[in-house]
């Protein structure tokens, strides 16, 4: 397989993950995409000086994402405000897989920002606590109870809105 086959292949693997992973930070699915581009770049060129790359290609979306979202903080502030005052469809039994991820998603707004970081990553990422230590320059025991928090917040949101 040749240079380009296998950053492709990279990209095709780990691509729709890292889009994910780039929206916490991002305003829509085009800027978390030019985000993972913009880390990509950055990864590949550095991916032979690190013992994990599938690690070191999160931490390079993280930095980009953080870089990009500082430049743009008060447009993130009015969209999160927008964001707080809208409300959530109750869930009914027939929900079909959109549904329910707009669902996840709105209940994964309300979350701290850390956890929220640590669901995405564990869950959509398939990284392990101490990947994600890495990734986030956090010890593992915190991500692990990070990531406590958040499945139980994320039950009682999601049970909540069930009943309403």
């Amino acid at each position: 397989m040749d240079n380009s086959q296998h950053w492709q292949h990279w990209l095709e693997v780990h691509g729709p993950k890292l889009v994910l992973f780039a929206r916490r930070w991002s305003t829509d699915h085009a800027d978390a995409e030019d985000i993972v581009q913009d880390a990509f770049v950055r990864f590949w060129q550095t991916r032979d000086r690190v013992d994990d790359p599938l690690a070191y290609l999160y931490q390079c979306v993280r930095n980009v994402a953080i870089d990009a979202a500082r430049s743009r903080q008060a447009r993130i502030r009015r969209e999160a405000s927008i964001m707080a005052e809208a409300t959530v469809p109750a869930l009914v039994d027939t929900l079909n897989e959109e549904e329910l991820a707009k669902h996840v998603e709105s209940a994964l707004t309300k979350l701290p920002p850390e956890q929220a970081e640590v669901v995405t990553l564990k869950i959509w990422g398939a990284l392990t606590f101490a990947q994600i230590a890495e990734v986030t320059s956090t010890p593992a025991g915190t991500v692990a109870s990070r990531y406590r928090y958040a499945m139980n917040r994320l039950r009682q949101t999601l049970e909540k809105s069930e009943l309403t």
